[in-house]
């Protein structure tokens, strides 16, 4: 069965192995304060360059770290940039390839969503997509054994996300990963006002709430956030930082926030 090829490696993060993975190790420790006792069910981690967006994405990994070992399916949904299309997509692909070595795909998952007609698979969005590729190598260091589910959402249809989110829930055996930044191109202060205020609607489940404007993931945080109401679960903010925090000008910067939930 084909596997994905890195298209972003030596771009986004680093194409060689051991620079990554020391890389990946170093935000994930810097930020292992984030430890929760239990594993959450669910996090939210930015998807940009890792010198932006490696720490907070550090962050969101960190509550997962303890656990890792024991997750065995990570439902991995992020928002599609290139390719619009209705509903959410996943990928013909058996693996995808990172430096650090490959992810396998959860075929038997998928099998079962695509015969609930949930989603559909759509390679030309996966081809040349960010959001999912770059939460790959942390997943690979947290939690090596994990099969992936690899999820695109092509417009703002949140409650068909929830659906498949809903169905592929699992147990403590099964994680999701939310990829999405936050606000993008304002200046440090508007941006620090703006990623704030998300912060406060994810903490309280504005399931529908969230738009693109606030978050490029919107339609994943927004079928998350309704499931975790259903469940009576909450929210947490672990971190909340933009590009003028990491490694860029104050004067137009992206925002990037680390969530957990369960």
């Amino acid at each position: 069965m084909r596997t994905r090829a890195p298209v972003f490696a030596g771009t986004f993060y680093s194409d060689k192995p051991q620079e990554l993975a020391a890389a990946v190790r170093s935000y994930v420790a810097e930020a292992a304060a984030a430890a929760t006792p239990k594993p959450p069910k669910a996090i939210i981690a930015p998807h940009a360059g890792y010198i932006y967006s490696g720490p907070i994405a550090g962050s969101a990994y960190a509550s997962l770290l303890a656990h890792g070992k024991d997750i065995e399916r990570v439902i991995l949904i992020g928002p599609s940039h290139r390719v619009a299309f209705a509903g959410v997509a996943t990928s013909s692909a058996g693996a995808f390839a990172t430096p650090i070595g490959p992810v396998t795909v959860d075929r038997e998952a998928i099998a079962l969503a695509l015969k609930e007609n949930l989603l559909r698979e759509f390679e030309p969005a996966h081809e040349q997509e960010h959001s999912l590729e770059v939460q790959l190598p942390f997943l690979k260091h947290v939690c090596p054994s994990a099969r992936v589910v690899p999820l695109l959402a092509g417009d703002d249809n949140w409650r068909a996300a929830a659906d498949v989110l809903s169905l592929l829930w699992g147990g403590d055996e099964t994680v999701i990963v939310v990829s999405s930044d936050l606000s993008h191109y304002h200046d440090y202060a508007a941006a620090q006002r703006a990623d704030a205020a998300t912060a406060k609607t994810v903490e309280r489940l504005g399931a529908g709430e969230v738009d693109h404007e606030q978050a490029c993931g919107a339609t994943g945080i927004n079928a998350l956030l309704a499931l975790v109401a259903e469940k009576g679960q909450a929210c947490t903010t672990l971190d909340l930082r933009n590009s003028g925090d990491t490694a860029g000008p104050r004067g137009r910067v992206v925002g990037y926030g680390a969530f957990a939930a369960g």
